[in-house]
Parts: structure tokens; sequence; C-alpha cells
């Protein structure tokens, strides 16, 4: 039986007012798809109140390159690109996230331990066309490495429905 790609990282709560490391659950939400739980916690020496968030963590997930190198997936530079995508566009950071947490679960089902950047580019591609088409344009300029503006043209002609791959 393989082992799980995936584990659950427990680490000491501490309340951030008083550096106690006893506290109760007041409150327990699943968010983001059932992917994270938010809880609320009272200290139970001095009776703060905060807020923690336990997300899974995806262990030694690698993703291989164009050039056959290979680095660790992280979910921050996921969302670090999508944000440069998405940079002054009309798209929320909720929506941003919920996007990356969607290309993260459908990568870490489908894949266990090695993933083809190509596969995540995709998936990209895919949510930016339904969130933002200038973002996707963006997207797509980096990621297919357009040379030139007439690449630039022929996405958006894409996008419209418009688009006749056969050069004129």
């Amino acid at each position: 039986m393989l082992a799980p790609h995936w584990a659950v990282v427990s680490r000491v709560m501490r309340c951030i007012k008083c550096s106690c490391e006893e506290d109760k659950v007041i409150d327990s939400r699943t968010s983001r798809e059932g992917s994270t739980i938010r809880r609320r916690r009272e200290c139970l020496a001095c009776g703060y109140r905060f807020t923690t968030y336990e997300e899974i963590e995806h262990e030694e997930l690698m993703v291989i390159k164009r050039d056959g190198r290979s680095e660790q997936f992280t979910k921050e530079k996921l969302l670090s690109g999508l944000r440069k995508a998405c940079g002054k566009r009309p798209v929320s950071p909720r929506a941003i996230e919920e996007l990356v947490d969607k290309i993260v679960n459908e990568i870490t089902t489908k894949y266990d331990r090695e993933v083809p950047s190509m596969a995540i580019g995709e998936r990209v591609m895919e949510g930016l066309r339904e969130i933002d088409q200038v973002a996707y344009v963006r997207f797509a300029s980096v990621y297919r490495r357009f040379q030139e503006a007439t690449e630039f043209v022929q996405e958006v002609k894409k996008l419209e429905g418009n688009y006749d791959p056969t050069p004129p």
C-alpha cells in the first residue's frame, strides 16, 4: 500500500496575548470547498479569543518543468502567479483563492508524486478564461512564451471564437 501524499501537520497553538498553550475550541467550520477548517478558540488562561486555520499539507509533490528540472510544488507560487495575472483587474482575492484551491485539489487527486508543469498551466488557463479574459491573456503570454504581438492577437481571437489557424 502506498503512503498518502498528504498529511495533517499539528503544531502547538499559543495564545497571542499570554502565550499559554491551553485553549478550547468554541466553533469549527469548513471553508474553501472543505480543504480548510476555521476554528475559533478561547485561551483558558486569559480568555482571549482568536481564530486558527487548519489545512491539509501536501507532501513532496514535485513539479516537472519543461526543461526536465523538478521543484517542489508550492501553493504560494501558484497563488503569486495568479495574483500577477489578475493585477489591477476586477477579480476578487476570494475568486483567486478558490481557483488555487480547485487546482490544488485537482492535481493532488490526479498526481501522486510528480506533476508536469504543463498540467498546472493548462488548469490555470482554463480557470482564468472563466474568471477574466484579460488575466487569461496575460497568463497565456508568459506561459506560452509569446514573442510577437500577432500571438496576442491570435489568443484574443480564440477567446472571441473568430480564430482561423491558417495563415493569410
